[in-house]
């Protein structure tokens, strides 16, 4: 069962995290450079990557 995460922000963006070294990363907009960001999972992470 998920829980329940509200929000407020300016803009909403779907991706797929990617593996960077021994650890992963989310791009983003240049444009966003600078600003407060939030990443929330919503899924299980493939055992397989």
């Amino acid at each position: 069962m998920m829980d329940r995460f509200e929000i407020e922000g300016e803009e909403v963006l779907d991706g797929t995290a990617k593996p960077s070294g021994n650890s992963a990363h989310v791009i983003v907009p240049k444009r966003w450079r600078g600003a407060d960001v939030k990443v929330v999972r919503v899924s299980e992470p493939d055992p397989d990557e």
